[in-house]
């Protein structure tokens, strides 16, 4: 069976990052600049397209009428340690990662879907959702939503979640499995989720705009990420 929707891509020449990055889109059936729509960016894209099966989800999902007219847009990495570089608080291109996202990525494709989207938001799982929050901390006017799946935290993330005093108007998904106590990173090392994420978890609760906590029976893996997938976008993207 064929989609409903439509694939697109685009290659962005980063100034920041002096490499050649391609994005991926998948757009909603009928789409038209005319409309509006919202739009979620992707950190781990390939994952989500693949794994996530987002334009499944989204055929279905639009064709139900569970959402409103969404575009889902996929940002991916070169390897796993160009992606620790990038989507580590502490890695050493974070900060030209997060540049080039705000800078380049988010003017040049809705420049090229003609778009002003009426809202953004930011997925990841793992190391990309706790992209998706530092970045979101840091333009609280520019991203509304953060979906975060199982993310990674460490002290500079909660520093940024006690000191941020902007973060009243963001809306943010945030899940972690019950299974995750000991998670081999790719740095080699094992490390505990559950018990920073349950202090993130008390640290953002009554601070923000809107926050779904969730802790499932599961770990560190897309076999449960994609489980919750439908029922993340049905509560996040849904006629309000």
């Amino acid at each position: 069976m064929g989609r409903k929707g439509k694939m697109g891509d685009l290659v962005i020449d980063s100034n920041y990052l002096d490499e050649e990055i391609t994005v991926k889109w998948y757009l909603p059936e009928g789409f038209t600049p005319m409309n509006d729509y919202r739009i979620c960016y992707m950190h781990d894209g390939d994952d989500y397209f693949r794994m996530g099966r987002i334009a499944t989800l989204s055929d279905k999902l639009h064709t139900e009428m569970e959402i409103e007219p969404t575009i889902f847009v996929g940002i991916h990495y070169n390897d796993k340690y160009d992606r620790m570089k990038k989507y580590h608080p502490d890695g050493e291109k974070q900060e030209a990662y997060i540049t080039f996202f705000i800078r380049e990525v988010l003017p040049i494709v809705e420049d090229a879907l003609h778009i002003t989207p009426v809202e953004r938001s930011l997925m990841g799982d793992s190391l990309a959702g706790t992209l998706a929050f530092m970045i979101a901390s840091m333009y609280p006017s520019t991203i509304g939503k953060v979906i975060m799946q199982s993310p990674f935290v460490n002290e500079t993330v909660m520093e940024r979640a006690k000191n941020t005093s902007n973060l009243k108007g963001l809306e943010v998904y945030h899940s972690i499995g019950l299974e995750e106590k000991s998670v081999k990173t790719t740095d080699g090392k094992v490390s505990d989720f559950l018990l920073p994420n349950r202090e993130l978890h008390g640290q953002l609760d009554g601070n923000l705009l809107a926050y779904h906590y969730v802790e499932f029976e599961g770990d560190h893996t897309w076999t449960y990420w994609q489980q919750h997938i439908e029922g993340i976008l049905k509560q996040m993207f849904s006629e309000e």
